[in-house]
């Protein structure tokens, strides 16, 4: 990577990575009609460009790559297509697992898992096992999310635990969350051309970056991820203070 990216790697202050990009997935479809093909082909697709992103991710040094894989409203999709990706999530998690191992590279979900089928469910929960113990970066896989029914459910295990209303802060409202103990989000990514957040980690991107950009994500190669990284660099992070002071 270093030499056919080495324009971009020399503006990349090490010091300064986003400690956690989330990266919405958004495009396939559109890439697979572009190119005469049916829609699984775009998904297919989409899996290598995730594979892309994390082999880069975890080259640069960010501990933490989220991605929106498939959204609660997905689900209106028609039962070919969501059974297709069902499917294909199952057998990238199996066929994956030796680069993940390799690499140090462990999964993590959040999302409803009520909702999922049994088999998507046993398979996620056993390859999360299976690399509980690697450290260098996490894949955080977002799959029957949404950013509101996060929200709802983090609302509803304060009121089972019994929190009074002054005992509830933005703290302990985060730690219901699904991504407790994951660093703060800093950037979020979206290809495709669409302006807009599709109820993705509402609560996570209060003070984030956001990069948009008009290539389809089948298409979204290292050297994307590396010019959206320049670009988070490049902005001056006010947290509602001076630069770069963080609450």
């Amino acid at each position: 990577m270093k030499e056919e990216y080495a324009d971009l790697l020399a503006r990349i202050d090490k010091q300064r990575l986003p400690q956690h990009i989330a990266v919405i997935l958004d495009g396939n479809g559109r890439w697979a009609a572009r190119h005469d093909l049916p829609r699984t082909a775009g998904h297919k697709a989409g899996v290598e460009a995730v594979r892309r992103l994390a082999e880069i991710c975890r080259e640069l040094g960010v501990p933490c790559l989220t991605v929106y894989a498939f959204s609660t409203e997905n689900w209106k999709r028609s039962r070919e297509e969501v059974g297709f990706l069902m499917e294909l999530f199952v057998e990238k998690l199996y066929g994956e697992m030796s680069t993940m191992q390799a690499n140090g590279i462990r999964y993590g979900f959040i999302g409803n898992r009520e909702g999922l089928p049994d088999k998507v469910r046993r398979t996620l929960e056993r390859a999360m096992a299976d690399t509980a113990g690697n450290t260098d970066m996490v894949l955080n896989l977002a799959v029957n999310y949404g950013g509101r029914d996060e929200i709802v459910r983090a609302a509803r295990a304060l009121v089972r635990e019994g929190l009074t209303a002054d005992a509830i802060t933005e703290q302990t409202f985060s730690d219901r969350l699904d991504t407790a103990g994951l660093p703060e989000l800093d950037l979020l990514i979206r290809p495709s051309g669409e302006l807009r957040l599709s109820n993705f980690l509402l609560w996570q991107a209060a003070y984030c970056e956001f990069v948009f950009m008009d290539k389809l994500w089948p298409d979204f190669g290292k050297r994307d991820l590396l010019e959206a990284v320049i670009e988070y660099q490049s902005r001056s992070r006010r947290f509602g203070g001076r630069p770069d002071d963080k609450k």
